[in-house]
C-alpha cells in the first residue's frame, strides 16, 4: 500500500497554550465531520448512505474508512472502521474505533497514516 501526502506533517514549533496541564482534549465529537473534512481535502472520495453511514475511500482506493453509526457492529462497540488493502487486494491491516473515540482522535491517526511517505517503517 502506497500512501502519499499532499504536505509533510508538522509539529507545531510552539504551542499556543501554557502548558499541556491548561489544555482541554477532545471528549466529545462523535459525529464524522472531523474525519471526512480531512479526507475530502486529501482528495478521498467520500459517500454517505441512506442509513447515515459514511463511506471513504483513499483516491488510489488502498485504504477505506467507514463511520458506521447503523451498522451491527456499532451495537458491538464498532463505530469507525479503517481498513488497507494487502499487496494480494485482501485487507492487510484494520482499525476500529468506538463510540467513545472523539472524531479528532480518528482524524489524526487518518492524518498520520497520510503524512508517511512511505509504506516501510524507517527501521527497516
Amino acid at each position: 500500500m502506497t500512501l502519499t501526502a499532499t504536505a509533510p506533517f508538522q509539529a507545531p514549533a510552539a504551542l499556543p497554550f501554557a502548558a499541556l496541564g491548561e489544555r482541554e482534549w477532545p471528549l466529545d465529537c462523535h459525529c464524522a465531520g472531523p474525519v471526512t473534512d480531512l479526507l475530502k481535502n486529501q482528495g478521498w472520495d467520500v459517500v454517505s448512505d441512506p442509513d447515515c453511514n459514511v463511506h471513504c475511500s483513499s483516491p488510489d482506493q488502498h485504504v477505506y474508512v467507514g463511520f458506521l453509526p447503523e451498522s451491527p457492529a456499532a451495537a458491538r462497540g464498532e463505530l469507525w472502521h479503517i481498513h488497507g488493502k494487502g499487496t494480494n487486494g485482501t485487507t492487510g491491516w484494520h482499525q476500529s474505533f468506538g463510540p467513545d473515540t472523539p472524531a479528532q482522535a480518528v482524524a489524526g491517526f487518518l492524518a498520520a497514516l497520510i503524512s508517511s511517505p512511505s509504506r516501510y517503517c524507517t527501521c527497516i
